[in-house]
């Protein structure tokens, strides 16, 4: 009978052993993982970037986007262009750029109406503008004023609120219609010093002409379409949000100093990623814009209509929308506006 030949037992690995082995490739794939981003970050951009406008061309807020898109596009040496996507208060195109690849190719320009105010105006949108963007950086900061016809007979806010009171409903207020920057800054306006205004809905037709024939009387709005009839003596500004008072228009007083303090309504404009573009691509995207907000030309036409060029990080952008949304929600929400 031959004999049995006799092997040595197959070695099989213990439980700490494949743990090891284990915890070393999740650790070797978490870093090439993590290294991914970087060198995407580091070559980006390879491509024009496109800059989701959710306003008309030829808007005071598309100017705003077209000039720093040409700022970006000198420090990131790749075209940055302007799509215009206007459309249901801005919906549309929010939407748009939201649902757009999170690889810093689109981007979105987030304005007060549309990331401070809409979330409150409707019950549902078709985006979340907490969840579905990360934002990149303020661009500018446009402060509000008080606009008012030549013909007013009330020379400063008290006087105008004295009226108001004394006969409530009498002082006609522009808006572009129900939920409008200009309608909740009035309301707003009316909140604070305890006056009712009657609004005046223009729907997508500028009210300008009007108040300058003093077929309305006063206006809440920021001042790049104001700026020149109010210096040629067409318009009258009786204040202007801020906590002093503007370079460009030193003999105006602010709301502060007109007895109200908390009236603090700004309009703003800032660049936003579809949420999970990488750190490393916003950060890089964030430190453009800190370049491009250098600009000193750029820097001054902002301020010759009661504006201010400016760039944060993300981080403070993030804080900085928190704190506006939950100003203009208070708003709305005393306003009683729903537009659903």
């Amino acid at each position: 009978m031959q004999a049995l030949t006799s092997r040595a037992p197959r070695a099989t690995p213990t439980s700490a052993g494949r743990r090891t082995a284990l915890g070393a490739a999740l650790t070797t794939l978490a870093l090439a993982l993590t290294a991914v981003p970087a060198a995407w970050a580091q070559d980006y951009p390879t491509k024009p970037i496109r800059l989701v406008a959710p306003f008309p061309a030829g808007s005071g807020p598309d100017a705003n986007a077209r000039e720093i898109a040409g700022e970006l596009t000198k420090i990131l040496g790749q075209i940055v262009f302007v799509e215009n996507r206007p459309g249901a208060s801005g919906i549309i195109g929010t939407d748009a750029a939201a649902k757009a690849a999170p690889d810093g190719y689109t981007l979105l320009v987030g304005t007060t109406s549309t990331m401070s105010v809409l979330p409150h105006l409707y019950s549902k949108l078709p985006f979340n503008g907490e969840k579905d963007f990360t934002p990149v950086s303020l661009l500018g900061l446009l402060n509000t004023g008080l606009i008012v016809t030549p013909s007013a007979p009330f020379k400063t806010v008290g006087e105008l609120v004295a009226q108001a009171k004394a006969s409530p409903g009498s002082i006609t207020s522009a808006t572009l219609g129900a939920g409008s920057y200009y309608h909740l800054a009035g309301e707003w306006f009316g909140f604070n010093s305890g006056v009712k205004l009657q609004f005046i809905p223009y729907g997508s037709t500028s009210p300008y002409t009007d108040l300058m024939a003093g077929q309305v009387q006063v206006m809440f709005d920021a001042l790049p379409a104001a700026a020149g009839s109010i210096r040629a003596g067409k318009l009258r500004l009786l204040a202007l949000t801020g906590k002093a008072r503007h370079p460009a228009f030193p003999d105006v007083p602010t709301f502060a100093e007109s007895g109200l303090p908390d009236y603090t309504p700004t309009a703003w404009q800032g660049i936003l990623a579809p949420a999970g573009t990488p750190k490393a691509i916003v950060d890089k995207l964030s430190a453009a814009m800190q370049k491009a907000t250098q600009d000193q030309a750029l820097a001054e036409k902002w301020r010759t209509y009661g504006g201010e060029l400016k760039a944060t990080t993300p981080a403070e952008f993030a804080a900085f929308m928190k704190t506006d949304a939950a100003k203009w929600g208070q708003v709305v929400r005393q306003a009683g506006v729903k537009l659903d």
